[in-house]
């Protein structure tokens, strides 16, 4: 037997990522405002009863206060969000998962009714929080960037992703575009700028020593940040002028070192534009709270009552 999901509760929501989750509670009317939150690492390549049961540790740890009105999951893709699915090719993680009935085998773990797991994108969730709760002040026409292991993206108008049409890259995700005949990615990911850096230095380093030397004023450093940022932002301008956004929101690990890599984004995104507030390239301001805001008002849009 199922649990009966109270109306008055708040949303269970959950961000999948390659080798940690989060679960939390968030008011779908307040989703600035997370009540409880708890998360686990996992192991991306466990099998797939061990994977599911580290997927929902952290969740199943927040029932005691009462179960929420329901569940959504930021998850990355390949995935069918609506059927629950993914295939995940091309990713060298989560493959025990390909194929898998999600839904149902989060509803069997959580004890709820399989219409009470919902799915989303998790760099579309990352947007719509900070649309919603952060840096995109709830622009009429938004573009959020998350920049780490990869490039995700998100445009938004009021806060609905837009996927399709031929004012967004194919379904609106930027990592399918080129720079020089490349994925953006070999340009612009943590991996990309730690090989540029090992490639012009010699050694290696993280990214955020990389970021940490150009602060410093290391010639080679700076160099490669602000050569792969200017290559970034010139790729998301076009994009970004097409969409007529109002603000572009930049989000994900990088962040931590925005004095360092936001001056060449906004040079080359919006160059001629500049206000009090430093212009309509900005930084993230939720962090890892931001695909649980997002998450919480996909789960209120899906349930008919827009909170967001």
């Amino acid at each position: 037997m199922t649990t009966a999901l109270p109306t008055g509760a708040p949303v269970g929501v959950m961000d999948v990522g390659g080798s940690h989750v989060t679960a939390a509670l968030v008011d779908p009317a307040a989703v600035g405002a997370v009540d409880r939150e708890a998360g686990a690492a996992i192991d991306p390549h466990a099998p797939l009863g061990v994977l599911l049961d580290q997927l929902v540790g952290p969740a199943r740890s927040l029932l005691s206060a009462g179960p929420p009105r329901g569940w959504v999951v930021a998850v990355p893709g390949p995935f069918d969000y609506a059927a629950g699915t993914g295939t995940f090719a091309g990713v060298d993680k989560f493959r025990s998962l390909a194929g898998v009935d999600l839904r149902r085998a989060f509803a069997e773990r959580l004890d709820v009714a399989p219409d009470d797991v919902r799915f989303c994108n998790d760099a579309v969730a990352y947007g719509i929080g900070e649309w919603a709760a952060g840096s995109g002040a709830r622009a009429p026409r938004m573009v959020c960037i998350t920049l780490g292991t990869g490039v995700g993206s998100a445009f938004l108008h009021d806060g609905v992703e837009v996927s399709t049409g031929d004012r967004v890259p194919e379904a609106g995700e930027v990592h399918r575009l080129t720079i020089d005949g490349r994925p953006l990615e070999a340009t612009f990911s943590s991996p990309a700028l730690r090989h540029a850096y090992r490639a012009a230095a010699g050694r290696d380093r993280t990214v955020e020593e990389i970021c940490a030397l150009a602060r410093q004023g290391d010639r080679l450093a700076a160099e490669v940040v602000d050569r792969a940022a200017r290559a970034l932002g010139t790729a998301l301008r076009p994009w970004v002028e097409r969409f007529a956004a109002d603000r572009v929101v930049v989000g994900g690990s990088i962040v931590r070192s925005w004095d360092v890599v936001g001056g060449p984004l906004r040079d080359t995104i919006a160059p001629d534009v500049r206000t009090d507030d430093g212009g309509p390239v900005v930084a993230a301001s939720l962090g890892t709270r931001a695909p649980l805001a997002g998450a919480a008002v996909a789960w209120s849009r899906v349930a008919g009552h827009d909170d967001g």
